[in-house]
């Protein structure tokens, strides 16, 4: 197969030793060629490069963000996608059941091209007021969630080494210092209002991110083979989000029953609406401030390599 594999050099976990055996190993079964990205949005376009020039697999050893960014790239086109894990967390890899490193990965990626393990999956897309669609792989945030990623965009030198311990600490700053929490966003679905409040989350895939080796879930009935699920949390305070994050760790259970959470599942299409400009991110990417957003499912979208 002509196989393109394109490499954050910055990426967290991208390192010499990591990068040199994945790429001997793709070169010796496949034709390969070896891209590099220099700065955000790169990924987008050498992917899409890919698909024009009819590449049968772009592999990805980056960050949930890159692999982002491929996957815009090459949505509705035939090429696939595969995942090798080269950032701090990899949500989408794992949630593939990708090996945790890079080389046992690998090794997974060429049993599955060996055995063309593809799989036409939908994906979720976002569409802000400048009108350019961005899909998204597992997760949109709003709110202040997303305002939780714009404040680890500033500690962006913590990610290498204490990712996890590092979001923990963006979240309490970013609830005492950054984020006004009467903040309404009114998510609805046609005329139907599904929910309001100041955090929501809409998953295309579950879990939401994986907290050491655990997953946190917080949309249940998210998954890749159904349409878009949403978690609207209706307020901020503070035992509410300690139990919602310790429950995500569990069984969910708290999350699907409380009254103060708002689940939703298999939705086609949602507006979010907000009193005022709200922070918007997808997959852990920040983009910025908007006061409106259409969210849509795409199906069979996108061609996946299943380990």
């Amino acid at each position: 197969m002509l196989v393109r594999l394109i490499v954050n050099p910055i990426a967290s976990s991208v390192t010499r030793r990591a990068r040199e055996p994945v790429v001997a190993a793709l070169a010796s079964e496949h034709e390969l060629e070896v891209v590099e990205t220099a700065e955000r949005g790169d990924a987008i376009q050498l992917a899409r490069d890919a698909a024009d020039r009819a590449v049968d697999v772009v592999v990805v050893l980056a960050g949930d963000g890159t692999l982002n960014e491929a996957a815009s790239g090459l949505a509705g086109s035939t090429t696939a996608l595969a995942a090798l894990p080269g950032g701090s967390t990899n949500v989408f890899a794992r949630t593939l059941g990708v090996d945790h490193d890079p080389v046992a990965a690998c090794d997974q990626l060429l049993r599955a091209l060996a055995a063309r393990a593809f799989k036409r999956v939908g994906l979720g897309v976002v569409t802000p007021p400048n009108g350019t669609d961005r899909p998204f792989l597992f997760h949109l945030g709003v709110g202040f969630d997303a305002a939780i990623v714009e404040q680890m965009e500033h500690r962006s030198y913590l990610k290498r080494y204490i990712a996890h311990p590092a979001f923990a600490i963006a979240a309490v700053d970013t609830w005492l210092r950054h984020f006004d929490r009467g903040t309404r966003l009114c998510i609805a679905a046609g005329e139907d209002v599904v929910g309001i409040g100041p955090y929501a989350v809409v998953s295309n895939s579950n879990p939401y991110t994986y907290v050491l080796r655990r997953r946190l879930t917080i949309a249940p009935d998210a998954g890749l083979d159904r349409q878009l699920a949403v978690t609207v949390l209706t307020n901020l305070r503070p035992w509410l989000l300690v139990r919602a994050a310790g429950s995500g760790l569990a069984d969910a259970r708290f999350l699907t029953a409380s009254r103060e959470i708002v689940q939703r599942a298999d939705l086609d299409r949602l507006v979010v609406t907000g009193d005022r400009p709200f922070a918007w991110q997808v997959d852990g990417d920040y983009l910025g401030h908007v006061e409106h957003l259409a969210v849509r499912y795409d199906p069979d979208t996108l061609t996946l390599v299943m380990p």
